[in-house]
C-alpha cells in the first residue's frame, strides 16, 4: 500500500494529485483544489476529512469520521500534496514504520498526513466539494457492509495509536479552516461563478 507513496520518476510535477478509484471529481473541484494547493504548497489539500481526539476514558487516541468543524486529516483518496513528501516518505522514514502501516492496511494515508504533520507543524486544508449521492446499503448485504466498516474503522484507529507510539507523541494539528470559492453559495447566477459545478446536485 505504501507503494503509492514512492518518488517515481515519472511524476514530474510539484503537485500530485491522489485519487482512489472510487473517487469522483468535477473539473471545477480539480480546478479549485488546485488554485489553493499553489498558495499553500507545503500542505495536503483535499476533500475528504477525518479528525483525531484524545479519547480520557480509553486513554487513547480516537479516530472519527463525523462531520464536525475540526479536522486534522485529509484522506489521499483526494488531494494535492508536493512531490517532496513522497521521497521524505520513502527516504526519510524507517523501513519498519511503513511495514507497519502495509501490514495494518487501510493506513497509509494517515502515516502521510502524520508525517507531513511532523514535518510543517500545520494542518491540512478541507475545500469544497458538492455533495455526493450516497447509496444505500442493501438489506441482505448490509450486516457484512457494516462488518467490514467497523474492522476498517478499527484498523484505522490502532494505527493513528501506533503511530502516535513510534513518534513519541500525536504529530497532527487540528484545525477549522474550509476553503471555498468566491460567491460559492451565495445568491448570484450560477452562470457568473467560476466554478459553477460545484454547486450542481
Amino acid at each position: 500500500l505504501s507503494d503509492r507513496f514512492f518518488p517515481y520518476t515519472a511524476i514530474q510535477t510539484d503537485a500530485v494529485l491522489s485519487l482512489d478509484e472510487h473517487t469522483s471529481l468535477s473539473t471545477s473541484e480539480v480546478d479549485f483544489a488546485f488554485v489553493v494547493w499553489r498558495s499553500f504548497p507545503e500542505r495536503i489539500v483535499g476533500f475528504p476529512t477525518r479528525s483525531h481526539f484524545w479519547d480520557a476514558e480509553q486513554r487513547r487516541w480516537g479516530y472519527t469520521s463525523k462531520w464536525t468543524n475540526e479536522l486534522s486529516i485529509v484522506l489521499t483518496a483526494a488531494a494535492f500534496y508536493h512531490r517532496y513528501y513522497h521521497s521524505l516518505f520513502t527516504e526519510y522514514l524507517p523501513a519498519g514504520l511503513r511495514e507497519l502501516v502495509d501490514g495494518l492496511a487501510a493506513c497509509e494515508d494517515i502515516l502521510m498526513n502524520v508525517l507531513v504533520a511532523a514535518v510543517t507543524k500545520l494542518p491540512p486544508i478541507k475545500v469544497t466539494q458538492r455533495k455526493q449521492h450516497k447509496e444505500t446499503v442493501p438489506q441482505q448485504v448490509k450486516g457484512t457492509a457494516g462488518a467490514a466498516g467497523s474492522r476498517r474503522f478499527t484498523q484505522r484507529q490502532d494505527c493513528l495509536n501506533q503511530l502516535a507510539d513510534w513518534f513519541g507523541y500525536m504529530p497532527l494539528v487540528s484545525s477549522q479552516l474550509r476553503l471555498d470559492p468566491v460567491l460559492f453559495k451565495d445568491q448570484v447566477s450560477v452562470l457568473r461563478k467560476k466554478y459553477p459545478r460545484l454547486e450542481k446536485p
